[in-house]
């Protein structure tokens, strides 16, 4: 007997890609069970799926940074400022990176490089071994949001959240629509795209000088005359990271998903004071849902 549940949650993570740097990403997660019938006549009740099941799936990936333990360019290292904290130092082909996070923002996968294949079994090995002695298969399909238009991926930290968003690098895969005068326009829609392409979008007010930032001892070694740095402190711990300019965008507000979706709005109309009172912006945090802002 089978018993499935598509789009049981959507995943919100970023990875490290020895290719792209640091990487958001969305996947939306459809589940089927395979088992004989409890004493309830059932494989397994919905509501135990829908919450046992998306909860071991939220603890193990959701809002993480996904490590590739086998990437030659991955230091992974217990930090030497506060308990529960590890530090990252990744060289990547475009950029390097440099974090401080407590222990629970990183998920380790045993792989040289993040692949929906390698998430897939990382997570059936950790559900299964949660799951009643009935149920003797799991099939999980991860997959991205079909995108007929354009998108972007990008990551970043809320210091003000106090779930799993306030994580420093945590990201999303986004479409995005921008209307003027009521018509979507493409032209508008790819150039911040294209801007926001695999970029790590940092708040203004997270920076901090070099010499405050919390990092590897080898970290120095590294760094470059554009690494830019940024820390904040919430409830789960102390959150730091360095990354160089060419893959990030630094705004005047908290990335929130309003708040981007004004900053987008306001720089148009600083480049385009013609379309003030013309547009729309919709701007979307990883799968069907997002903010709306008009101006």
């Amino acid at each position: 007997m089978q018993l499935f549940v598509n789009d049981l949650t959507v995943i919100d993570f970023s990875y490290l890609c020895q290719q792209r740097g640091i990487v958001g990403e969305s996947w939306i997660v459809d589940v089927l069970l395979d088992g004989s019938l409890n004493e309830m006549s059932m494989v397994l009740d919905f509501a135990v799926v829908k919450k046992q099941i998306k909860a071991i799936i939220d603890e193990a990936v959701d809002h993480k940074l996904l490590l590739p333990m086998q990437c030659e360019g991955l230091t992974l290292e217990s930090s030497s400022h506060h308990e529960d904290h590890q530090t990252i130092d990744f060289l990547s082909d475009i950029a390097s990176y440099h974090l401080q996070s407590p222990s629970c923002a990183f998920a380790q996968l045993e792989c040289s490089a993040i692949t929906i294949e390698d998430v897939t079994s990382h997570l059936t090995q950790i559900i299964l071994a949660q799951l009643p002695e009935n149920v003797q298969g799991l099939e999980l399909t991860l997959r991205p949001e079909v995108i007929p238009s354009d998108y972007y991926h990008y990551t970043h930290g809320l210091k003000l959240h106090d779930g799993n968003c306030q994580r420093i690098a945590h990201g999303h895969r986004s479409k995005i629509k921008i209307f003027v005068d009521n018509k979507r326009n493409s032209e508008l829609e790819k150039a911040w795209c294209l801007r926001w392409q695999d970029i790590y979008i940092a708040s203004e007010a997270d920076r901090v000088a070099q010499s405050d930032i919390q990092l590897s001892e080898k970290a120095s070694g590294y760094l470059k005359p554009d690494h830019q740095f940024f820390a904040y402190q919430a409830p789960q711990g102390r959150f730091d990271i360095a990354v160089q300019k060419r893959v990030l965008d630094v705004v005047d507000c908290d990335s929130t998903v309003e708040l981007l979706a004004d900053f987008i709005l306001r720089q148009i109309l600083t480049a385009k004071p013609t379309l003030k009172g013309r547009l729309k912006v919709m701007a979307y945090e990883g799968v069907a849902k997002g903010a709306i802002v008009n101006g």
